[in-house]
């Protein structure tokens, strides 16, 4: 046993994450190893506005023959290559044998139904999120209001996934800023053991909520340099790396009170939360200088009146790779793949790094 004092920032620790309830493996120690690997390509950031060859630029035809409206706000409509569809047969005994043989418990298989959504941010090819005004994000928010009360009313979804891939780097495939919603018959994994941790930690907490009594520790740790998660809040909500993050950069964005979904936000929660994604975003820029990619999700009660909305918590997952610099991310391989996550940089590390940004974005301290 080493006599020398622990130190988060230096000596190896688990992590574990309540709203999953898996343990992170932080090792900031590594973070002084010298790379050699995989270098990607920093991202071209020179767009038109309007691109002519872009299938989601306005009044373009995309690839199916569709044609786009000439919008010039947030523009939703159904993807033309959705995952999930509303209409198909369901999975027979018939059709099971004939790919896992004899009936067993080890081969299960669901048929699954829904609808997919492309919700392209604004008109602009060339604006990312934290490049559009206040307003324009606030017309994203309130589009994410629209069709997850729509979708809620269909009996045949189960469950509501708002999100967006930023950059190639994240699988995106058109780079005009867009989100996605993905519509399922069930409740998905991920979100599915989200609203299991809800629900015991409400059972053996007196009815507590799990992020409202995590809002309100962090914001209490933020009184300390050494505790201080948060890198943005307001009247409405709080941007933090949450404790146990996985991704260097990973943060969370929470609801300060209880609310179970997007839908309930009201006109001032909207505001707030578009004001929260806008600073994000533009220190997430302001890092290594270049948009920064991330996958993004909103999390929040399966469907308006699901049984457990009342367990749920209004709150969104950025997962963004980089770790050194615009070319350099973290790859999910060997001990993460068979054993469990592990990161380098320490969330309080990363929080204060992104604090240290500016809340204006890059390119227009460049301007001036």
């Amino acid at each position: 046993m080493s006599t020398e004092e622990f130190s988060f920032s230096d000596h190896s620790h688990r992590r574990f994450n309540p709203l999953t309830r898996t343990w992170v493996l932080c090792s900031p120690h590594r973070a002084k190893r010298p790379w050699l690997g995989q270098v990607e390509e920093a991202a071209d950031e020179q767009r038109p506005p309007h691109d002519p060859r872009c299938y989601l630029c306005p009044g373009n035809t995309r690839a199916t023959g569709e044609q786009n409206a000439t919008y010039t706000s947030t523009y939703v409509f159904a993807n033309d290559y959705a995952a999930v569809h509303a209409k198909q047969p369901d999975c027979s005994p018939h059709a099971l044998a004939q790919i896992a043989g004899e009936a067993s418990d080890l081969f299960q298989v669901k048929s699954t139904r829904g609808q997919c959504k492309v919700v392209c941010f604004s008109p602009r090819h060339d604006l990312t999120l934290p490049e559009l005004p206040l307003d324009a994000i606030c017309q994203i928010v309130r589009a994410w209001q629209d069709i997850y009360i729509e979708l809620s009313a269909d009996a045949s979804i189960g469950y509501v996934q708002i999100f967006e891939n930023k950059g190639a780097m994240m699988g995106c495939s058109n780079p005009h800023p867009h989100g996605q919603v993905w519509a399922l018959s069930e409740v998905p994994s991920e979100p599915a053991t989200e609203i299991e941790s809800f629900k015991a930690f409400k059972s053996t907490h007196a009815g507590s909520c799990l992020l409202c009594t995590y809002v309100e520790a962090e914001v209490s740790n933020a009184a300390s340099s050494s505790a201080n998660r948060i890198v943005v809040q307001n009247a409405s909500f709080v941007a933090l790396v949450p404790f146990w993050a996985l991704w260097p950069f990973e943060t969370m964005v929470v609801a300060r009170s209880h609310v179970p979904d997007v839908a309930k936000l009201s006109a001032e929660h909207t505001r707030d939360l578009a004001a929260v994604l806008q600073e994000l975003t533009c220190r997430y820029d302001n890092v290594f200088q270049c948009s920064f990619p991330y996958s993004m999700g909103l999390h929040q009660a399966p469907t308006a009146g699901h049984p457990d909305s009342d367990a749920c918590h209004f709150h969104m997952h950025f997962y963004p790779p980089l770790l050194r610099s615009a070319t350099v991310r973290k790859f999910l391989v060997g001990f993460e793949m068979m054993a469990e996550p592990q990161r380098d940089l320490t969330a309080e590390q990363a929080a204060s790094r992104l604090r240290a940004q500016s809340p204006v974005h890059y390119k227009k301290i460049m301007e001036h």
